[in-house]
C-alpha cells in the first residue's frame, strides 16, 4: 500500500470514527459510523439508526450504502471502499458484498464491538447453519406458484439483473 493510500484510509477512517462520536450524542443509534468513498472522495456517509427509524438493518454500513447507491444510480459500487468504525456485522459485510464493494477499511473489531454490547458472534455461528439446525425456526413451504418465479424472471422482458 502507498503512503498516499495509507493516509488517505486514516483519514476516511478518522470520519467514519466522527460519525460514530456524533451518533452518541444524538442517541439516534449505536455508536457506528461509515463512509463510501469513490475514487477519493466522498460518495455517502451514514451513522446507526436503529433506534431513530425503528429499523434493525438502519446499520451505519446499510445507511451508507443505500445513500451511494442512490447517488449512483446503481445498486453496485465497483471500486468504492467502505470504510467503518466497526468490523461489520453479517449483515453489512453481505450488504457490501451484494453492492460489489471493492475493499473494506475499519477501525475497530468485532471483539470491540462485544465490549460495548453489540455481540454477532451467535449470527456468525448461525448463518453456515443449515436451516432446520438455526436456533430461528426457518421452513420450507412449497408452493407451486413459487416455483413459477424463475422461468417468469428468466422470460420478462423488463428485468434488469443485479
Amino acid at each position: 500500500m502507498s503512503m498516499q493510500q495509507a493516509e488517505q484510509d486514516r483519514i476516511f477512517l478518522e470520519r467514519a470514527v466522527e460519525l460514530a462520536h456524533q451518533n452518541i450524542k444524538t442517541v439516534s443509534g449505536g455508536p457506528f459510523g461509515a463512509v463510501v468513498v469513490d475514487e477519493g472522495r466522498v460518495l455517502a456517509e451514514g451513522a446507526n439508526r436503529v433506534v431513530a427509524d425503528c429499523d434493525p438493518t438502519a446499520h451505519a454500513e446499510v445507511v451508507a450504502l443505500r445513500k451511494a447507491a442512490a447517488l449512483k444510480g446503481s445498486p453496485h459500487l465497483e471500486g468504492c471502499t467502505l470504510y467503518a468504525s466497526c468490523e461489520p456485522c453479517p449483515m453489512c459485510l453481505a450488504s457490501a458484498y451484494w453492492a460489489h464493494i471493492g475493499r473494506i477499511v475499519f477501525a475497530q473489531s468485532r471483539e470491540d464491538a462485544e465490549a460495548m454490547g453489540f455481540s454477532d458472534a451467535e449470527l456468525y455461528e448461525q448463518v453456515p447453519l443449515p436451516p432446520g439446525k438455526r436456533s430461528l425456526r426457518c421452513e420450507r413451504l412449497e408452493l407451486p406458484r413459487a416455483r413459477d418465479l424463475i422461468t417468469a424472471w428468466k422470460d420478462s422482458e423488463g428485468k434488469r439483473p443485479y
